[in-house]
């Protein structure tokens, strides 16, 4: 299945954890994976990302016609190491202003190909949304 999302992915205990993040055009889905960048994630794909199931995991990786490339506003579409394939650990939804997430949310998941994923809704702008994310994925522990 191809979702309108980007991937990044963070190494945590040993394992590459993935997080698509989806929002409307325009929300910062790219911006937000080019800061990621310089925290240590790596890129997986930019736009637009292939999701598949395979025994009960969900995994991700790039078209072919987008793999190693990302846009970042005002440079353009450019080069950037990237990660393969990656399994995917996190649905981050991107929320169009600060004020639509929640202080407090409870936990809640998406059912994507079968598998049910942790989301975290964040305003992909705020500074420290990259943060956010390595975090959740600490929080969420990996064992396998």
């Amino acid at each position: 299945m191809i979702r309108h999302a980007g991937m990044i992915a963070r190494r945590v205990a040993g394992h590459w954890c993935g997080a698509l993040i989806e929002g409307p055009s325009g929300v910062g889905k790219s911006d937000l994976a080019f800061r990621a960048l310089a925290e240590g994630f790596r890129l997986v794909s930019d736009d637009y990302a292939l999701v598949f199931a395979s025994n009960g995991k969900l995994f991700g990786r790039a078209p072919d016609a987008l793999a190693g490339l990302i846009e970042v506003r005002g440079l353009g579409v450019l080069p950037q190491a990237h990660l393969s394939l990656c399994r995917v650990r996190l649905l981050v939804r991107c929320a169009i202003r600060p004020q639509a997430v929640e202080r407090m949310p409870e936990p809640i998941f998406e059912t994507i190909e079968g598998v049910s994923v942790p989301v975290l809704d964040l305003w992909p702008l705020e500074p420290a949304a990259p943060g956010k994310i390595g975090r959740m994925f600490e929080h969420l522990g990996v064992t396998d």
